[in-house]
């Protein structure tokens, strides 16, 4: 068995440390390019999504290294995620890919085929053991979310432009010459602290912009065309609330633990969403609101073309628009979406969003789900 997984921005890094520390052979595809969902493109369904497309080019490149099994997480309500294992399984048999899939899924009615999902990547890994291993798989994912976040604020803020992101590419690079979660982390620990020494402007006042919107197109930087990078050399401190940590505690372990949704961008959602209508929607619409409330000089919305929760989403936030004056551009991406206007685009948004700041213009409160009932 040589496993491979879908590639969404730096998941593969503990998901890496995870089959190192488990001792299975695996073929990591490599980050997404144009070419490669162009060639996941080419087998899937006109009207998928791009995250379907990114997935299906990653395991077309890992099958052809000898990948023969694929690793990918479940999911539910009205977003088509949940529907993806089988589908690959069709759509790579289909074209002459012979793949098993695994969807490790929380189930809902029979935890012992869950488990027997488990014991095919475990084998006879004692209970302890894979326990030890899934603590540090998510505490990898927790440290990288916040060397991300780490560039994030650095790069409007460093007095030599480009630094900390030649030092995140290559920490990216030398990552994979890492062997299991003890050399990732030791690498990460290092990186945090170059990319903490980069001196900082004194006079940096930057603008704060918000992103939400699907996971997929949030996380994968490549697929969104490097969209906070492309901030941060304009001067714009990102803030990004989504991010793989997030999702494996809400999504997985509390899903799991059968543990309620206590979420503050939950909760700010429910003036304008009451009910979870699948994907990330109540957290677009909820971490818009937050924003707004923090004062952030706008917000900017990423999605795949067709995805369903969040065209809705979109068509909630211009009421968070009206009632918390706080801007927001939405950008639907795909497997053609192109750099010129795109970058277009964040240049005429970020310069709005200075004008407004020169003019004092910002609304920094409006009305809460409490003031509905007044």
């Amino acid at each position: 068995m040589r496993i491979t997984f879908p590639q969404m921005g730096n998941t593969c890094i503990p998901v890496k440390a995870m089959l190192d520390d488990l001792g299975l052979n695996y073929e990591i595809p490599s980050f997404n390019t144009p070419r490669s969902i162009a060639e996941g493109a080419r087998i899937a369904p006109e009207s998928a999504c791009l995250p379907l497309k990114a997935n299906l080019g990653n395991f077309i490149q890992a099958a052809c290294r000898g990948a023969d099994t694929v690793i990918i997480p479940g999911g539910c309500g009205p977003c088509r995620f949940g529907l993806y294992s089988e589908m690959h399984r069709q759509i790579l048999k289909e074209h002459g890919y012979d793949m098993d899939i695994l969807a490790l899924e929380i189930p809902r009615k029979n935890p012992q085929e869950f488990i027997r999902r488990i014991r095919i990547l475990t084998g006879e890994t004692k209970l302890f053991e894979i326990l030890r291993i899934a603590s540090r798989f998510v505490r990898i994912a927790g440290r990288m979310d916040a060397l991300e976040q780490q560039v994030r604020l650095k790069r409007p803020r460093e007095n030599d432009p480009g630094k900390a992101d030649r030092i995140y590419a290559a920490f990216r690079r030398d990552v994979f010459s890492r062997r299991g979660s003890q050399e990732i982390l030791a690498l990460i620990r290092k990186t945090r602290m170059e990319i903490a020494s980069i001196p900082e402007l004194s006079c940096a006042a930057p603008l704060r912009i918000g992103i939400v919107g699907e996971i997929f197109t949030n996380i994968d930087q490549e697929t969104c065309l490097h969209l906070e990078a492309k901030l941060g050399r304009m001067g714009v401190e990102v803030h990004r609330p989504i991010t793989l940590s997030s999702w494996i505690q809400h999504h997985m372990i509390r899903k799991a633990l059968h543990l309620p949704e206590r979420r503050e961008c939950i909760t700010a959602s429910r003036l304008y969403m009451g009910a979870m209508i699948g994907g990330h929607a109540r957290e677009t619409v909820g971490n818009s609101v937050l924003f707004a409330k923090q004062g952030f000089d706008g917000i900017i919305q990423t999605y795949p073309l067709t995805c369903m929760p969040e065209i809705t989403a979109q068509s909630i936030l211009p009421s968070v628009t009206r009632d918390l004056g706080i801007p927001v551009m939405t950008l639907v991406l795909d497997e053609i979406s192109g750099e010129a206007g795109f970058q277009t685009r964040l240049e005429a948004f970020t310069d709005m969003l200075m004008m407004r700041r020169e003019q004092g213009t910002i609304k920094l409160t409006g009305r809460t789900a409490g003031d509905e009932k007044k």
